[in-house]
């Protein structure tokens, strides 16, 4: 994992920053011009955040299509930013980036959300096969208890975690068959074992070309043989743990964002010294 030290060494400024992604993005400062042709030479520019060609004075701005497109905000403090999301094992809360960068709470939510959404698109969604564990879960909202009633408030998550493998989680409307089982089509691999409860929401998963294995959390059943979904439930546990602790609170608005954020964590949970490096590498 990055530390501190070696953050502050790496990108001392916003200069080292730009640089940055002027390499990650266009291989370097010494190119061939998408104008002239010519191979030279790119010098940062003074005034804006970009390059201009040695010959022509064509113009390359790294963060054009990305999503510190036109900020006023110092690249520093994004880059430190994300720095903070990669090292923080629940999370940062915006009042603490507020805290940490010396920026209004909106600007820390803004770049919060958009650090998040950053995350979702470098996690991608690959197909899950093999074992796979599906489950459902109830986030948000102040009453708490079981049945019916006290879920009205609440926001619903559905979840596939294949074993020793990723995690792929959304929010959803319901958890009705016709919402559940075409996510499970679209990502697990037709042949797959998907484990579940009882819910009747999955009852048609063998006609759908998988092979089905349920316990049956109603009579106490948690681990039936190799079938249960400890994994996916260890992931739920996660999620809410961090939200209380960290975020208190979220919005069903946002909440599939955070959702997104802890997946991405999740799927890097064997090589936690890759989340700066892989938040930083793809733009």
């Amino acid at each position: 994992m990055t530390t501190f030290y070696e953050f502050q060494k790496r990108f001392p400024d916003n200069a080292a920053c730009l640089e940055h992604l002027m390499n990650v993005r266009y291989g370097g400062t010494e190119i061939d011009c998408p104008k002239c042709g010519r191979h030279g030479k790119f010098y940062p520019m003074r005034t804006q955040l970009g390059y201009v060609c040695q010959f022509c004075g064509h113009h390359i701005h790294p963060c054009a299509g990305t999503f510190l497109h036109r900020t006023h905000t110092p690249l520093h403090k994004w880059f430190f930013a994300m720095f903070l999301f990669s090292t923080s094992r629940h999370g940062v809360a915006a009042k603490e980036l507020e805290r940490q960068l010396g920026v209004s709470y909106p600007t820390a939510l803004r770049m919060a959300h958009l650090i998040r959404e950053h995350m979702t698109d470098v996690d991608g969604e690959n197909p899950l096969d093999g074992d796979v564990e599906a489950d459902e879960t109830y986030v948000g909202g102040r009453k708490r208890g079981v049945g019916r009633g006290y879920r009205k408030h609440k926001a619903v998550v559905f979840g596939m975690v294949e074993r020793d493998g990723d995690v792929m989680a959304k929010v959803v409307p319901d958890v009705k068959r016709r919402t559940l089982e075409p996510i499970i089509r679209e990502n697990v691999e037709e042949g797959s074992t998907v484990h579940t409860d009882e819910l009747r929401s999955y009852l048609s998963l063998e006609k759908a070309g998988y092979t089905h294995r349920t316990v049956n959390h109603s009579e106490g059943e948690y681990v039936n043989g190799d079938s249960h979904v400890n994994a996916v439930e260890g992931f739920w546990s996660r999620l809410k743990n961090s939200i209380r602790g960290t975020h208190v609170h979220v919005s069903k608005k946002h909440l599939a964002k955070y959702v997104k954020e802890f997946e991405y964590r999740y799927n890097r949970r064997k090589e936690t010294h890759r989340i700066f490096a892989d938040l930083i590498a793809q733009f």
